[in-house]
């Protein structure tokens, strides 16, 4: 993934990859990891966001699984290329209170 080279490294409670900030994004990249990673990333990331800043995702593959859980509050754009996908989330809505954001793995 290409990090803009203003992009400063931060850090991100119950992150397992590494995060970075922008004035208008956050990014990580779980193309490389396995389940629950995509998912545990994506929510800990998630709750990074105010109506001010975007988070993307570069994956594998699409985490079908993750846009039920938050598509009350977030909204998402995909873009699939030839190796990986590229989501790109934004916030709806101040407060999110129906999403689960515990990113601890229990399965």
């Amino acid at each position: 993934m290409n990090i803009p080279i203003s992009a400063k490294k931060i850090d991100v409670k119950n992150a397992t990859v590494d995060f970075f900030e922008d004035k208008d994004y956050y990014y990580f990249d779980t193309s490389l990891t396995a389940a629950p990673e995509p998912m545990v990333n994506a929510l800990a990331g998630l709750k990074l966001l105010d109506k001010s800043k975007k988070l993307v995702m570069i994956n594998h593959k699409i985490p079908m699984g993750l846009f039920p859980k938050i598509e009350d509050c977030f909204d998402f754009k995909i873009e699939e290329f030839e190796d990986f996908v590229k989501i790109t989330f934004s916030k709806k809505v101040e407060e999110c209170i129906d999403i689960n954001f515990d990113t601890n793995c229990k399965g």
